[in-house]
This record gives structure tokens, C-alpha cells and sequence, in this order.
């Protein structure tokens, strides 16, 4: 996993007033958790805000990072738990970060990759990607950019399933019947196929 820096500063004032004023300064309200539990047992929530300008490289991009935050003077390894947008502009009203730390797993959505050209497209059929992040559960060090997914010998009206990956010391969480990618018969192939069928029969 690809590393990011990011700086804070602690928040006082928590309220709605509070947040809309940092964001005209072009900061981010945000959160992180980690073992620390509440009275309820709920985690306990750390509040900073970090600069958009900073925030945007992680927000905006298919890649996942770890993330060390520098919320004054104070370093915390965490990873992006949530974003909430604004419902017009899509611009980021609040992040939620969780903390990590090298002994405790953790699980998260990695990228699925598709490697190799499927037969299925040579012979005329399309890809579909169902998924395009599957949940991998392990220590943040060993978690990949991406998972690699061999398409090399898929077929047309073929489909490849969670249950049929494995990645040494990765722990798949999602369930083993997800589809990840399949391939579709096109309108052409289905015509040339028919072709082929009729002049065979001629």
C-alpha cells in the first residue's frame, strides 16, 4: 500500500457553525478512531481538520493509501474509513479515519486488476467487471494496491467468483459466491455464430 502524508490541527468547537467555517478556510472537518472505547463502547472519536489541498489526493483516486497524519505534532498511522459529500457540488463535508497499528488486522476494499487478454474477448465476447474492490482482511504492511485477477482462460458466458481467488497471507472477506467479472456474448458474435451455424448447415 502506497503512503500519504497529511496535516492537522486539533478541533475544538464541534458544532455546525464551527465545521461550515473551516470549510471556507478550505479545511476538512475529520475524525479518527481507533481502540480507544467510550463509555457506550462505542470507538472514541479524535477531531481535527486537515487541508482539502492535502485531503484531495486521497479522496479523489481509485488507489488505496496509508495514511500518516501529523495532527500538531502528533503522528497517527490510519487508513480512509468514509467521506461524506455535499449532495450538489460533491465537494467533502467530513472524512472518517481509522487508526492502525502493525499488530492488528484490518479489513478493507483493495482494487481488482484484470491481468491477461480472456479467450472470451478474442472470440468476440464482452468483459463485464461486476466488482471493483473486493474486502481483504490482513495487517495494513501486507495489504496490495491491487489484486490480481487472471482472466487468461475466461470463455464466453464464463464468470469468475470470490471463491475461486486466493492470495497468500491475505484473508478474503467478501463472500465467495460475489462475481467478479463474467463475459457477455455481443450482438455481433451472437450474428457471426449464427452465421457460422447456418453455413455449417448449408
Amino acid at each position: 500500500m502506497k503512503e500519504i502524508g497529511v496535516t492537522g490541527q486539533k478541533r475544538a468547537d464541534l458544532g455546525k457553525k464551527a465545521s461550515k467555517e473551516l470549510r471556507k478556510q478550505g479545511l476538512v472537518p475529520c475524525n479518527i478512531y481507533g481502540e480507544k472505547k467510550g463509555a457506550n463502547g462505542a470507538p472514541e472519536a479524535f477531531a481535527f481538520a486537515a487541508p482539502f489541498s492535502e485531503l484531495r489526493k486521497i479522496i479523489y483516486t481509485p488507489h488505496i493509501y496509508v495514511v500518516d497524519i501529523n495532527i500538531d505534532g502528533e503522528h497517527h498511522t490510519a487508513i480512509l474509513k468514509e467521506i461524506q459529500f455535499h449532495p450538489v457540488t460533491d465537494a467533502p463535508l467530513h472524512v472518517d479515519f481509522f487508526e492502525v497499528n502493525d499488530q492488528k488486522p484490518i479489513t478493507m476494499g483493495v482494487p481488482v486488476k484484470l491481468v491477461g487478454l480472456a479467450q472470451g474477448v478474442r472470440d468476440g465476447g464482452r468483459m463485464n467487471l461486476t466488482v471493483r474492490k473486493i474486502n481483504i482482511t490482513a495487517p495494513y504492511q501486507q495489504i496490495p494496491e491491487h489484486l490480481d485477477v487472471d482472466v487468461t482462460a475466461l470463455k464466453i458466458g464464463k464468470s469468475i467468483k470470490v471463491g475461486e481467488l486466493s492470495y497468500e497471507g491475505l484473508e478474503i472477506a467478501t463472500s465467495k459466491s460475489v462475481i467478479v467479472c463474467s463475459i457477455k456474448m455481443t450482438r455481433q458474435a451472437q450474428q457471426a455464430a449464427a452465421a457460422d451455424d447456418a453455413a455449417a448447415a448449408e
